[in-house]
Parts: C-alpha cells; structure tokens; sequence
C-alpha cells in the first residue's frame, strides 16, 4: 500500500485551523492538522471571550465584517449551548466622550444590521436604580443595555478538534511543521513531534497556512517562498480580579483614547477586565501583559467603578497576539479585525492557502471562505453544512444549560448545583459518557481539588488531546484560578506518570 496523500495538510490548531479542519472533514476531504504546542495554545485562548459583532468597529466603517460577525453570533449561539450563551452589555453614557444620541444610532445600526432573532434589542437604562449602576460612580446615571454573546474560546477550539477527528481528520498536537516544499504535485510535509523529537514527512495535495501570529515565520522559514502580504502583531492583554458587582451584565466603558475595555462576568466570582491593543515586536510566545498594560486596564475601569481597581487586586493576567493584516493603519486600535485568504501557486505546484487575521466570532465563515479559495483544486468536496451542525455535547437548545444541569443531578445524584453547572458548562450532553457509571464520588477516582476528578482528566486526556496540567487547567478549564500551585503539580505529575504508563502498555502489546 503505497503511502496516504491528504487532500489537505493544515498549520496550527487554533480556531481557523481547527474550524477549516472541521468543515473539511464534514465535505469528504482527508485532512492533517499539526500544531506545535496545545490546542488554542496562543491567541485563540487569549481572547476577550465574546461572540460580538464589534460595536467599535463601525467607527472605522467596517460594515461587512459587523455585519458577517452579527449574524454569526446567533447561529453559533445555537451550535454551542453549553460552551456559548448570550449576554447583556451595559455602556454607561460618559458626559466628556462620545454624545448619546451617537451612541443610540449606534447601537440601532448594531441592532439591526445582523438580522438578531433571539437575541433582545437595546434599551435604555435608569443606573441610580437597581444592580447595575450600584458599583459605578455617581455621575454615570444614564447606559445602554445590549445584546452579544460569551464563548469559552479554548474549548470552542478543542471542540472543533474533536468533531474533526470523529468526521476522519488527523489531529496532532505537539508536532512542529519543520519545512513544506513541493514535490511531484503534492506538499512534503516535514514534521517533528516534540515530546520525542521523532520526525516524519506527511504528503498533502494543499496546504492551509493557519499559523495565526505565526504565519509569516511559516511563509518566510518553513514554505520559504516569497510574498508581498504581510502580518501586522497587536498584543492584546487581559487581568482578572474578585468580582466587581453583583448582577450578570458586563461592562464596556469608553476611554478618553477612543478605546474601549470589557469588564465581564468571569468564572463564577471573578470579573474579566481587558483588552489592551499594542503593536508587538518580539515573539508571539513572548506575549505578556505589561506593568504599563496592566496600570492601563486598571486606570481605565476606576474612571466607572466606585471601588478604584488597582493592580494589588489581580489574581491573573494573560495575554495574546492577534495576526491582523497589515493594511498600513497608523494605529493598532485602527488596524483591520478582517480576515485576508491568499492563495499561492506557482504553475503546476500545488496550492498554498494563507490565512490572516480573523475573529474568533467569524471562525466558521472563514473555514467557509477558505475552502471556497480551495475548491477549484477539489471540485469533488461537499457543499457547506456547519451552519447547522452543533459541536459535541451541544445537541440541546439556546438557555437549556440549567435544564441539563437539573438532569445530571437527577442521575448523579452526589453532584451539587455549581459541580453540575460546570460539567454542563463544560462539556454539554457529553458530561454524562464522562461521569459514566459512577454512583459516589468516590468512582470518579482522586480528587485534585476544585471538583476536578481523575475521571475528568482521563476524559480530557483520552478525547481532548490533553497532556499537562497546563492543558487542563487554563484551556480545558479554568481551574487554574481555584487549584493551589501544589494541587496544580500533582495533577501534572498525575498526568504524566498515566500517560507514560499508558505508553509502555500500548508499546507491550504490540
């Protein structure tokens, strides 16, 4: 049998990577998918959280791109009912910055520019009275309540991992693409697993570049050809602190820079504050958020809250790198959001598919859009279909999470309401393969704390790709922000000490 030639061979396991593997794997194609590192390693976990259309952004005038993103929130919303939910913003109006009545044609143009169907439309709301102006200043006593969505970004990324693999797509994390040259037709693909440092080369008919803050180090140094386009690196940095206030909207708040920052309902007792826009000029691994960066975001929310936020008083930081096109803007901020697909080939050598920029919230267009600059090479794929499809453990309806939740506590019946509300939260209808048949805490084997169990973490190591401690508890979870550093070494000793063995019987019985 003469060595497999995928149809398609894709770079990086982030939500354009992961979302095209998906889609392609669901049209017929045979695909391979490398990422160096984890899954959603790098941006695609350091994002704001939000499916949202990009309310500032219709003051550059990037009406498709609102638009597109607008009518994605709704149709992903539908996809991913565990991992995605809509959410209530609140814009208190700042006297000395954008005028109200900007602000109210604004936000009719965000109500109706998508066709929102399930999501309510803006109103205006009284901040002297009730929850939500509680924790603001006094002078803010007029906001604008809207509609966006949140998403637990990593899991969407490792979601769309999963339903690849299961529609055949081969999924292989920690395996660094070294060089990509063509041959006879077909990409060489010279990759490199990086816990064994084993190589092998993979043969594709097209290769998808989908490198995010990478992609011009795999144009330059692994495909090494030559191409005017180029990336334009903004780091966006976050903080997280004790919750700030007591109601389930989130914030965003104008700034004298013309900028705005989120503060957001985060993990059950936190509040995500963020992002930051700065050109970035080292590496993408190097993305960290600054002292500057952090004084910025905590300066920004004090000039709202009545209880300054200062940098004594947060608990986490991360930061990521966003791949945007470089289309010359003279600021970050300003800098194009839209994503950019550019197709190479040179005579007969077959296709190179370069992808940058992109939003988390237009992932599943832009797997679309790719696969359309690709069809040409592949008349035979099969027409679109995720529009409709839920990922797994997403097969029930928008806000049915607590109904789910009610039904895992009626057959488990040692799980209280927040335990059940997070593997609901986590991973939908699929909590119930995972808990299986255990009838006592106990069956789910050790506990490492914050009701992380054995069981859980064989789920994610056995279905998730997952291999360290890192990978559980900052991506899969956010059980990071409630382990101690010692419950988090156990847990990657754990993990390695299973996986290791689980190797040596796997090579035994052969």
């Amino acid at each position: 049998m003469g060595k497999q030639i995928f149809d398609l061979a894709i770079i990086g396991g982030g939500v354009n990577g992961c979302g095209i593997a998906r889609d392609a794997a669901g049209r017929g194609l045979s695909v391979f998918l490398c990422e160096m590192g984890d899954l959603a390693q790098g941006t695609s976990s350091a994002s704001t959280k939000l499916f949202h259309g990009g309310l500032r952004y219709l003051e550059y005038f990037e009406f498709r791109l609102v638009r597109e993103a607008l009518k994605e929130r709704e149709v992903l919303l539908r996809a991913m009912p565990h991992i995605a939910w809509p959410l209530r913003f609140v814009l208190p109006h700042h006297r000395g910055l954008r005028p109200a009545w900007f602000l109210r044609l604004g936000l009719f143009v965000y109500d109706h520019l998508g066709g929102r169907k399930i999501l309510p439309a803006t109103e205006t709301v009284d901040l002297r009275s009730g929850p939500i102006g509680a924790s603001l200043k006094d002078q803010f006593v007029t906001g604008f309540e809207y509609s966006d969505g949140w998403v637990q970004d990593s899991r969407l990324v490792v979601l769309n991992a999963r339903d690849a693999a299961d529609r055949g797509a081969s999924v292989n994390v920690r395996t660094k693409c070294l060089a990509a040259a063509p041959s006879d037709g077909v990409w060489q693909v010279q990759v490199r697993d990086e816990d064994t440092g084993a190589t092998r080369t993979v043969a594709a008919r097209s290769l998808v570049n989908a490198g995010g803050p990478w992609v011009g180090q795999v144009i330059s140094q692994c495909v090494r050809v030559n191409t005017n386009d180029n990336v334009r690196l903004v780091r966006g940095s976050h903080i997280v602190v004790r919750k700030r206030f007591e109601h389930d909207r989130a914030f965003i708040f104008q700034n004298a820079d013309k900028r705005i920052v989120f503060a957001i309902p985060y993990e059950e007792g936190f509040t995500l504050i963020g992002t930051t826009d700065r050109d970035h000029e080292t590496s993408p691994s190097e993305a960290v958020c600054t002292p500057e960066e952090i004084e910025y975001l905590c300066r920004s929310v004090s000039e709202y809250f009545r209880d300054p936020v200062t940098a004594e008083d947060v608990v986490w930081t991360y930061s990521g790198v966003r791949p945007l096109y470089d289309d010359g803007a003279k600021s970050a901020t300003a800098a194009t959001r839209d994503y950019v697909l550019k197709v190479e080939r040179s005579g007969d050598a077959p296709p190179l598919l370069n992808i940058f920029g992109g939003k988390i919230t237009t992932y599943r267009r832009l797997a679309e859009a790719a696969l359309e600059k690709l069809r040409p090479f592949f008349p035979q794929m099969g027409s679109t279909w995720t529009a409709g499809a839920c990922l797994p453990g997403g097969d029930f309806p928008v806000g049915g999470d607590e109904d789910q939740g009610t039904r895992l506590r009626d057959r488990y019946g040692f799980l209280d309401v927040d335990w059940a509300r997070r593997l609901i939260r986590t991973y939908g209808t699929d909590a119930f393969d995972l808990l299986g048949d255990a009838a006592s805490i106990e069956d789910l084997g050790q506990n490492f704390g914050a009701t992380l169990t054995e069981a859980e973490v064989v789920w994610l190591m056995r279905k998730e790709w997952a291999r360290s401690a890192s990978d559980v508890l900052w991506r899969r979870t956010k059980l990071g922000l409630r382990l101690s550093d010692e419950q988090a070494r156990t847990l990657d000793v754990w993990m390695r000490t299973s996986r290791a063995d689980e190797q040596r019987h796997a090579h035994g019985s052969r």
